[in-house]
């Protein structure tokens, strides 16, 4: 018969893999249901944000410009799907009329006296694009615009037809109102036109001085909805 010593460190032992047992048991029970949580937290922030939206620019308010004698007639509308909350992408709808060399920077000498085409240039331009947030609204973006261009001279008679591929790199920040419905994109970008023809001597002479890229903040704003 065991002595009462060992019957009681058998029973510790005993009861001790019990409670160990308890605790792995527990500690997985927590575990697993740490991961549903997170799961079901993850799918309802996904499930929370909108995959459509439809916008435009602030650069619209440029028609408004009292006595402007190069009144831009400026029409973006933009329309986007997001794949995942992180990756969007967007088809855009561009029209204008611009009558200054494309690469001329913002100062003293855009749209200057004597700098501008002897015309302009009306484009439509069709533009896809993608847009990757990082950080909260941090995001960058890239486009590829195709511009298609016709000619006027001074006389506003059509003095040819042209293609402008222009490749535009953002960077920026997205704030968000209205629970989500709406939001603003201030961003820097970079527009380089590797692609550029049937351009009319007359204008060629006008820009060659400038060179074929443009530094410019974006305005993007737009409505989301699913």
């Amino acid at each position: 018969m065991a002595s009462c010593p060992s019957i009681f460190a058998y029973h510790f032992k005993a009861n001790k893999i019990d409670m160990q047992k308890k605790i792995l048991l527990m500690s997985l029970v927590l575990i697993m249901t740490n991961k549903l949580y997170l799961k079901a937290q993850s799918n309802q922030q996904n499930s929370n944000y909108k995959r459509f939206y439809i916008g435009s620019t602030l650069y619209l308010l440029g028609n408004f410009i009292p006595n402007d004698k190069n009144r831009p007639e400026y029409i973006q509308v933009n329309i986007g799907y997001r794949i995942t909350p992180e990756d969007v992408v967007s088809f855009e709808f561009k029209r204008s009329i611009y009558a200054w060399p494309i690469g001329i920077p913002f100062g003293p000498s855009f749209d200057g006296p004597g700098l501008n085409y002897p015309g302009h240039a009306r484009i439509l331009a069709p533009t896809v694009g993608y847009q990757r947030f990082w950080w909260k609204g941090v995001y960058t973006s890239v486009y590829a615009l195709n511009a298609f261009e016709k000619y006027m001279d001074e006389n506003k008679k059509k003095i040819g037809n042209g293609y402008t591929l222009y490749l535009n790199v953002h960077l920026g920040y997205q704030f968000k109102f209205f629970k989500n419905r709406l939001f603003f994109e201030p961003a820097i970008g970079c527009s380089y036109w590797p692609i550029r023809t049937n351009v009319p001597e007359s204008f060629k002479k006008v820009e060659g001085k400038w060179p074929n890229y443009f530094i410019q903040p974006g305005l993007h704003f737009g409505y989301n909805f699913n």
